[in-house]
């Protein structure tokens, strides 16, 4: 039954309605994490492995329902659990996060909308395919795509599940483990009661850094061009 396909699509879209019904993205920000920081800390230090395997769990469903407020999901994990194992833990999630996102609209779309598929997104998936771990990867370093889109667009143009996790794990390393520097130090600034703006975490010399990660990613793809040329 093709319905059966569309199921996933039908949960995701349920449960990010009941997610943004209920205002639960209001909940994700830099005061609530202050408010209670003290008995999240508490939570952390009580249950140990278990809130570990908590906060990967909502990490991953907030990135499979495409929730906003990742940033300070980050932060928190971060705030709670060190960076190192908080960039651990945030990597995790949202690799798993996007995993499901990615086979969910796989299944649901891909081979139906390749096969009516005309000739210019014919090309444009081949093209993709033929470098998609490449592109994918430098799509993940450069923090200036959406985060949902860039777990959608692969599973429509039919990369392969093994390429796809691995570009995601590796490309969100280096920005996942900037915010958790500065997550992990959130215990200071708290206490001094400073003002926290979150753009000041991607300066425009990180950015730039990123940027030329990302166009590193690209180097191998122009490349085989070259020598195809």
């Amino acid at each position: 039954m093709n319905w059966v396909r569309f199921l996933p699509v039908f949960v995701l879209f349920a449960l990010a309605s009941l997610a943004f019904y209920l205002r639960l993205d209001t909940y994700l920000s830099i005061e609530t994490l202050k408010a209670n920081r003290d008995a999240l800390r508490e939570l952390v230090a009580q249950y140990g492995p278990i809130a570990a395997v908590v906060y990967v769990a909502l990490y991953t469903l907030a990135t499979a329902l495409s929730l906003p407020g990742a940033v300070i999901i980050t932060l928190a994990g971060d705030f709670l659990f060190g960076a190192t194992l908080g960039t651990f833990l945030t990597v995790i999630g949202a690799t798993v996060g996007a995993t499901v996102l990615f086979l969910v609209a796989r299944s649901a779309f891909g081979s139906s909308l390749r096969a009516r598929a005309g000739p210019f997104l014919a090309r444009m998936a081949d093209g993709f395919s033929q470098n998609a771990f490449n592109y994918l990867l430098f799509l993940r370093l450069v923090p200036a795509f959406p985060f949902w889109a860039v777990n959608l667009a692969p599973a429509l143009l039919g990369m392969k599940l093994k390429d796809f996790v691995a570009a995601t794990f590796l490309g969100i390393i280096p920005a996942t483990a900037v915010f958790s520097t500065f997550g992990a130090s959130l215990a200071e600034v708290f206490d001094r009661g400073d003002n926290i703006e979150l753009r000041s975490v991607l300066s425009p010399q990180l950015l730039g850094a990123l940027v030329a990660l990302g166009l590193l990613a690209l180097l191998p793809v122009f490349l085989r061009r070259g020598k195809s040329s």
